[in-house]
Order: C-alpha cells, then sequence, then structure tokens
C-alpha cells in the first residue's frame, strides 16, 4: 500500500461502545495506524498528488468534541505534528442516531472550531478542514440497493 487514508473515530472505550459496539476499536485503530506509519514513514507529493504516505481522518462527532481532542493529543504523543490530518464536519444523523439524543443532531460551529483550536494548539500545520455546509442531505447517497 503507498497511501493510507485511515479513519480514527473514537478514543474512549465507552464511546466506541456505545455507538459502534466495539469497546476495544481504539486499542485496534491505533495498533493500525502505527502499523501504516511504521510501513510508509513518509509523506511524499508529487504535482500537488500523494504518492505515499498516511492521512488520519477523523469525523468530529456532535456532542463529542474530546473524541477529536483525545485523538490530536494521542497523534502528537504517538506520531508527530506533522502527521496529515482530515477534521471532518460533515456528519449527518442517519439511521440509528435518532436513538442517541447527543448525535442525533449536525455538529455547532463551535464544536468544529473546538476541535480545530486544538490541531492549532499542538501546533498541527497539516490539516484538511471542511466547511461545515458539507453536511448537508444532497451528499448523503441513497442506498436503495438499486444496481447492486
Amino acid at each position: 500500500v503507498d497511501v493510507y487514508l485511515t479513519d480514527i473515530k473514537y478514543v474512549s472505550p465507552s464511546v466506541s461502545k456505545k455507538y459502534s459496539r466495539a469497546e476495544n476499536y481504539f486499542d485496534a485503530a491505533s495498533k493500525a495506524v502505527l502499523e501504516m506509519r511504521r510501513q510508509q514513514p513518509e509523506d511524499i507529493f508529487e504535482n500537488g498528488l500523494m504518492k505515499k504516505g498516511m492521512i488520519i481522518r477523523h469525523l468530529v462527532l456532535p456532542g463529542n468534541v474530546s473524541q477529536g481532542i483525545k485523538m490530536l493529543d494521542w497523534v502528537n504523543d504517538n506520531l508527530s505534528n506533522d502527521t496529515i490530518i482530515s477534521l471532518m464536519g460533515q456528519y449527518m444523523p442517519c439511521g440509528k442516531a435518532s436513538e442517541y439524543p447527543t448525535i442525533n443532531r449536525k455538529i455547532s460551529r463551535r464544536e468544529y472550531e473546538t476541535v480545530l483550536s486544538h490541531a492549532e494548539m499542538l501546533g498541527f500545520e497539516n490539516v484538511y478542514i471542511q466547511e461545515l455546509d458539507s453536511s448537508s442531505e444532497e451528499f448523503v447517497p441513497d442506498f436503495d440497493l438499486r444496481g447492486v
């Protein structure tokens, strides 16, 4: 694999258990990310395209700003603050989100900016960010299984 585009969604076991029924999510995800970095220790771009390396994505969830902060702290402590991070603000409540009032809404500008500010405070410079209007139903595909 030349380029890893990976996700770290949760750090806290209680949060990952609640929303994904995977209490050991971060244990597995963090080990995988460390292995990805071992395999691709350097981020290499040519003509604006990534040729080798790793990008860690984190979807900021409403009511869960602490997960983004903890994820950034972990990356800073275990990789470096020159790791490429994509902080996504596109969360759109769908499916069973209605069963969880905390995540049954879009994230607020304040929530997103809190995570962005933490990345800046830690000295991260390679951070992709999104406009919050990317959290729109027009970007949610139909999951009706037509054509499958």
